[in-house]
């Protein structure tokens, strides 16, 4: 065959673009094509090169394709710099549904209905054995059941019905969810951080007659604050599993119905009800917060619930671990998943523990290798993990956590430059970060498929318009391109349940949601979380103190599971409480040289000053001050 048309037989075969082409061309000598005249050998050598070099062209890895131009991922309102959206809008109308036909949270499950019919919806494992899936057609009917009994104790079908749900994330709570949604009925998530004193005033705020738990312990202590007479109205308590007979008799004499979920979806199979499918205006959650905290994020509860919403849309199977921490990894290996949502206390623990594993200079040197190749790679926008890097070093990392991951999301709190870097190239997959507070249905920025730049939490999503304003107490000023996070678009929230004061505190007249985070706009267009404008103070030589910020950076530090920073006006140091991690506290004390049970270690001087040197250490890599470093600890 002459070499041209080997050339274009080439190009129409292997899909190769004209660039391609002349890339191959000038791998060939300069050589009139008419004037050769080659043996049998010459050409059998010429036709393996041509072999290898068009399966090096087809096989090569391409970069991914970004959705916008990575230097412009965002674009000025209206000519003001510091107010941007996203560039994948065509112009400033922000995108408030995705399909036509799903505007609530029923449509998006239902969608999901339509697409997958009896595909896997939720799943769940018991110990050594391998997941169970309960059908997207059985959660419909289970929802549908749920539902129904609800009606039937006395539930109306409207947003004004709120309906707590306290316990783990498991299919139950999930079908319990949707079931709300089937009836217009509004949920309030519960969970154990938020203390007796918060969970009293959430149900009686709510009104709420009745609360769906996972387990006998939870509902106690909801039945525990009713014996003493501060839940009124709360009268009906639904239990996942079986409860004993004196729980049964407790909650008798105080006046409260208690019934497994498995006798109130009975009740509603015997009592179906069609649904009632709420409006787009009408409310679907009510999420209450144990506290403010830094909004970089204190939103666990809403985040989980939109990614398993959003999953329902596309029809994705969604599975839970057994609910014991220790069986996480495992769990992991088994269910293999796709998308793996994950905090970046997580993420470090991945870390360290990769590290930790490559213990001769040897391995460590290779390791670093490695990582610093596929970091190469992650710049030319490259995710892959089948690279020789990933064979030989890498794959044992990818199959602990199922060999399958595609994209993980950190969100929830700030995550290292360091660390983000060499997960992205040692898990060989999308890791995206994102920002938002629950106030805005947990996110306004994401960051963009390609992107392998660190320190930033991506640009506006299509939903919302971020700008910046300034705080001339903290020296940020908009025209800086540096200011505090305003949010405003269809995701923003309508307001505090029954609390106008705390509401016009948040929105300002103009619907524009203030977080209280001071931001910084990157010249590529994604936004920088760079400091906390609320809950500032003075110490006694003037300098200014933003606590939550220094309390996300300490709690980067292995043994430190959280922290409470402190100081006043009329001292000149940080004093700091710090809660070890259960889990690797006793381990990394050893690694030191301390032996002892967790409570022991706790109480021990020279563990706290390591657990502080340690703090010090995550604080001064982070660039902090000296004065905002913390002094003492308890």
């Amino acid at each position: 065959m002459p070499l041209q048309e080997w050339m274009r037989s080439l190009r129409s075969h292997a899909g190769l673009k004209r660039s391609e082409l002349e890339d191959l061309w000038s791998l060939l000598p300069p050589v009139p094509v008419s004037s050769i005249s080659l043996s049998t050998s010459s050409l059998l050598g010429l036709g393996a090169l041509a072999s290898v070099t068009a399966y090096w062209l087809v096989t090569r890895p391409r970069p991914l394709q970004p959705p916008c131009d990575l230097q412009a991922q965002s674009v000025a309102v209206g000519g003001n710099p510091s107010c941007r959206r996203s560039a994948l809008l065509k112009d400033d109308t922000l995108l408030e549904f995705y399909y036509d036909d799903v505007r609530t949270a029923y449509d998006l499950f239902q969608r999901g209905l339509r697409i997958t019919g009896n595909g896997q919806c939720l799943g769940y494992r018991k110990p050594g054995q391998p997941y169970e899936w309960i059908s997207y057609t059985e959660v419909a009917q289970q929802a549908q059941w749920i539902g129904s009994g609800l009606l039937a104790k006395g539930c109306l079908p409207t947003p004004g019905q709120y309906i707590g749900i306290f316990g783990q994330n498991k299919p139950e709570w999930v079908i319990s969810e949707l079931a709300c949604y089937t009836y217009s009925m509004a949920v309030v998530p519960l969970y154990d951080t938020l203390g007796t004193e918060a969970m009293v005033h959430i149900i009686n705020l709510a009104e709420m007659s009745l609360v769906i738990c996972d387990q006998e312990q939870r509902a106690a202590s909801l039945l525990h604050i009713k014996e003493k007479g501060l839940t009124p109205k709360l009268s009906c308590l639904v239990l996942f599993t079986s409860f004993s007979q004196a729980f049964a008799e407790r909650a008798k004499k105080c006046h409260v119905e208690v019934l497994r979920l498995d006798e109130l979806m009975e009740l509603g199979r015997q009592n179906l009800k069609d649904p009632v499918p709420p409006q787009p205006q009408d409310l679907a959650v009510v999420c209450f917060t144990s506290g403010t905290t830094v909004s970089h994020l204190n939103l666990s509860t809403v985040l989980r619930m939109i990614q398993v919403l959003t999953m329902f849309c596309f029809g994705a199977s969604v599975g839970f671990y057994q609910g014991d921490i220790t069986l996480l990894m495992d769990d992991m290996k088994t269910l293999k998943p796709t998308f793996l949502p994950v905090v970046p206390r997580l993420l470090n623990r991945i870390y360290d523990k990769i590290l930790a594993s490559a213990k001769s200079p040897l391995r460590r040197a290779v390791l670093h290798f490695a990582v610093q190749r596929k970091q190469a790679e992650l710049s030319r926008g490259i995710v892959r993990n089948n690279s020789l890097w990933d064979k030989l070093i890498f794959n044992k990392i990818q199959a602990s956590l199922g060999g399958n991951l595609r994209f993980v999301l950190t969100a929830s709190a700030p995550i290292s430059s360091t660390v983000l870097s060499f997960l992205r190239a040692t898990l060989g997959c999308l890791i995206f970060e994102g920002y938002g507070q629950t106030e805005c249905t947990s996110g306004c920025t994401f960051s963009m498929p390609g992107d392998s730049s660190t320190g930033h939490v991506g640009a506006p999503l299509p939903c919302a318009m971020v700008k910046l304003v300034d705080i001339p107490e903290m020296n940020y000023y908009a025209k800086n391109g540096e200011g505090e996070i305003c949010i405003q678009g269809p995701s923003v929230f309508r307001g505090y349940l029954k609390d106008p004061e705390r509401t016009a505190e948040a929105l300002d007249s103009e619907g524009w949601l203030h977080t209280g985070d001071v931001g910084q706009w990157l010249k590529n267009g994604s936004l920088r979380i760079v400091d906390r404008k609320k809950h500032i103070f003075k110490l006694s030589q003037g300098e200014y103190i933003a606590p939550e910020k220094i309390e996300n950076i300490y709690m980067r530090s292995t043994p430190v599971l959280q922290v409470f920073v402190h100081g006043d006006s009329l001292q000149s140091y940080l004093v700091g409480i710090v809660v070890p991690d259960p889990e690797v506290f006793v381990d990394w004390s050893k690694e030191r040289g301390f032996m002892g049970s967790y409570k022991e270690l706790c109480q021990n001087p020279d563990v706290k000053n390591a657990v502080l040197e340690d703090m010090r250490g995550v604080g001064k890599e982070a660039g902090l001050k000296s004065f905002e470093q913390v002094s003492r600890h308890f």
